[in-house]
């Protein structure tokens, strides 16, 4: 398998620069995907079977090198600066971040870091969803959460997609803070990972409603989408594909 995209090792060079140091070039999974989970107060590892199983397809769906078990990371952590992709879910209402999470979390985003917001209660307006806004705010707030058009690349990064799937369809598309043209920070309410999650026997946790098997399938689709623009970013909207790539994808 070839390595990650050149913008992904940039990125990461990027992080580790924000550090002082080099040293994070020394951990082995320095060239791979690897799912990290932002650790909290709150219910953080609910979905850490979703995250697995988003790190299986995207091995089985590309030649990206993975790390399939999640990596809890605490938000005023050094080492979250290697890593460009970072999930932030909770079923429950989010306890206020302390100041050094806030600060860390900043930091993260401003410097490269991609966050991936997935509210897990699959509701709008419910104590997940709003404590997860709230959160957000602190981090960044003169970058509020926007709607994404639905010509942005995350749409199309890998499959072409009409909108943002998962467990449930409580908005029909990402919402994003967006740092110098960049979505820094992704957020849906729609519980993407749930979508994903399996028990310890290989089979679907929840179901995905309304429309069942076929949504679970955009759901996984959509969490490729996530993954691919974390690592690429914006290259595809200047890219040319060819028509049995794109009929492959679809």
């Amino acid at each position: 398998m070839s390595s990650p995209p050149s913008s992904s090792l940039s990125r990461r060079a990027a992080l580790a620069g924000a550090l002082g140091s080099s040293a994070a070039w020394a951990f082995g999974d320095a060239s791979k995907f690897v799912p990290a989970v932002a650790k909290h107060q709150g219910t953080w590892d609910t979905r850490l079977s979703g995250l697995t199983r988003l790190a299986w397809e995207l091995q089985r769906a590309t030649s990206v090198e993975v790390r399939l078990e999640p990596k809890p990371l605490a938000l005023d952590s050094p080492e979250l600066f290697t890593h460009p992709f970072l999930s932030l879910s909770t079923e429950t209402e989010l306890p206020p971040l302390s100041a050094t999470e806030v600060e860390g979390l900043r930091r993260y985003v401003t410097f490269g870091g991609f966050l991936f917001v997935d509210a897990a209660s699959g509701a709008l307006d419910s104590p997940a969803d709003r404590s997860l806004r709230r959160e957000l705010a602190r981090v960044l707030p003169q970058q509020p959460l926007k709607e994404l058009p639905k010509t942005h690349v995350i749409y199309k990064s890998f499959f072409l997609l009409e909108g943002a799937y998962g467990r449930v369809l409580a908005q029909p598309g990402f919402e994003a803070c967006v740092l110098n043209r960049r979505a820094a920070v992704v957020y849906s309410a729609n519980d993407v990972l749930g979508a994903l999650a399996r028990d310890e026997l290989g089979g679907f946790l929840y179901e995905c409603t309304p429309q069942g098997e076929h949504q679970r399938k955009l759901a996984v689709r959509t969490a490729l989408n996530v993954a691919m623009y974390a690592l690429c970013l914006d290259y595809k909207d200047d890219a040319v594909h060819a028509p049995q790539i794109l009929n492959r994808r679809r």
